[in-house]
């Protein structure tokens, strides 16, 4: 058997794989040599943009005592808020630095439909600067509905409700990273604020099954997904001063900042995480062995590692997902957990079927399980194996697929951790590879897709 790292959010694992299995990861890019300069240097050298401080200065200019919002990601994206690499600092310097007072500015967390972070998550995430001038740090709730204006309707007929906390403030700016996204294309940008800052109702058509059925609402791919066309169009109507992007290597080092007006500052970072995430294959391979990253604190993040195997994977292949689901509730809210069951329960044709009926009532989170729809049109259930030692056999009983604690001593499914996730894994590929031999009298060709959500496989037409 080879050895191979196996990156579980904050801890690294070692998986065995018998020889044979293809490597497939993602090129190594540049990382910047000096994080701290390249920040400070994207923040005067704004692509389309004035430099940031020129941009406070025009803002003072028009209000004598103006507030600022900082728009961050939640904790299931690993950007940089803190160290010798962290972005959000330096923001906050500039507008001290010009005399806007601390109790004046807002981070502004952009939680979309995901529960709120924790005040020790946020005190791990962010840089202490941050609580130590006593700025305000808050949690969006696209629930709240006192707290959301409604700006109109999209194209498509989108409502367009958005965080008053942002909208009110006289200095916008949004961070985020950019990584290949398996809905919008790709992270950062517009998605800050759509979903990141919309209410609940605003996703009904953003998210709905219609517009996820698109072939273009899928990783890497920008013109004419609608996924990303109707996010831009929803912050553009909320507006936005300046973005702060990032693009980030294997091991989360930075490779690019991306400063400047929205679109253009958005797009030179796509272009940027594009040159390497891609992984150009000229085939799909029997079994698919990969992990859920740093994203997979839940099996509703963990999809996104799924749908971005599916490439890789046979038609009637075999998945095998190892995970560390540490969330409170490591499968998802009481919505995503009842769509979740549904699909499992029908099958991906039937389930399809349901949602795009008219007489369907749209559930918040459905857009996530219809992800999870795209991977059993390529396989049936019973060839995923899906593997988290969070999940107890209660949870199983609404998660598709094989149980993965089956391949557990039964002493050990009850009280499992992160240590026994290799032991889980190899045992399922060697199960999967015996029986594929007795079926083919034959070797299976196996992958592993060693950046999980991260790398995205591509056909060598599709890389070309």
């Amino acid at each position: 058997m080879n050895r191979y790292p196996l990156p579980l959010g904050t801890e690294t694992l070692e998986l065995a794989l018998p020889p044979g299995t293809e490597v497939l990861s993602m090129s190594t890019p540049e990382t910047l040599a000096d994080p701290e300069a390249a920040i400070a240097e994207a923040l005067v050298h704004s692509i389309n943009s004035p430099s940031l401080e020129e941009l406070i200065a025009a803002k003072l200019a028009q209000h004598s005592n103006p507030t600022a919002v900082i728009v961050i990601s939640d904790s299931t994206r690993p950007v940089p808020y803190t160290g010798p690499a962290g972005i959000l600092w330096p923001i906050i310097a500039k507008l001290l630095e010009h005399g806007i007072d601390p109790g004046a500015i807002t981070v502004l967390v952009a939680t979309g439909t995901h529960r709120p972070n924790t005040l020790d998550e946020l005190k791990q995430m962010l840089d202490p600067r941050v609580f130590e001038h006593n700025i305000a740090v808050v949690n969006h709730d696209c629930r709240d509905t006192d707290n959301l204006a409604y700006l109109g309707k999209t194209q498509r007929g989108s409502q367009v409700y958005i965080n008053k906390t942002y909208l009110n403030a006289d200095i916008k700016i949004l961070t985020g990273l950019v990584e290949s996204h398996f809905m919008a294309g790709a992270s950062g940008g517009r998605k800050s604020i759509c979903p990141g800052l919309i209410g609940e109702a605003s996703t009904y058509i953003f998210h709905g099954a219609e517009m996820l059925s698109s072939p273009e609402a899928r990783d890497l791919v920008l013109e004419g997904n609608p996924c990303h066309e109707e996010a831009l169009e929803v912050a553009k109507m909320a507006g936005a001063d300046y973005i702060v992007n990032v693009t980030l290597d294997h091991q989360f080092r930075l490779t690019g900042v991306f400063a400047g007006e929205l679109e253009a500052a958005h797009q030179k970072a796509f272009e940027r995480v594009f040159g390497y995430v891609s992984i150009p294959i000229a085939k799909p391979y029997d079994i698919v062995v990969t992990h859920a990253g740093f994203v997979g604190v839940n099996h509703y993040q963990a999809a996104k590692v799924a749908v971005a195997s599916i490439p890789a994977l046979k038609p009637n292949g075999k998945l095998i997902i190892a995970a560390n689901n540490t969330d409170p509730d490591p499968v998802g809210s009481p919505q995503y957990r009842t769509v979740l069951h549904l699909l499992k329960l029908m099958g991906a044709e039937k389930f399809k079927q349901l949602i795009l009926s008219p007489d369907w009532t749209f559930i918040p989170e459905q857009w996530q399980v219809q992800m999870w729809a795209r991977v059993f049109d390529r396989i049936p259930q019973e060839h995923l194996v899906y593997y988290s030692p969070q999940l107890t056999q209660r949870d199983y009983a609404f998660v598709p697929g094989v149980a993965g604690n089956r391949y557990l001593a039964p002493e050990r499914v009850n009280s499992a951790t992160a240590a026994d996730i290799p032991q889980v894994i190899s045992a399922a590929v060697s199960e999967a590879v015996q029986e594929f031999r007795a079926k083919h009298n034959t070797e299976p060709t196996i992958a592993y897709l060693a950046d999980g959500p991260y790398g995205i496989p591509v056909t060598t037409k599709t890389a070309e």
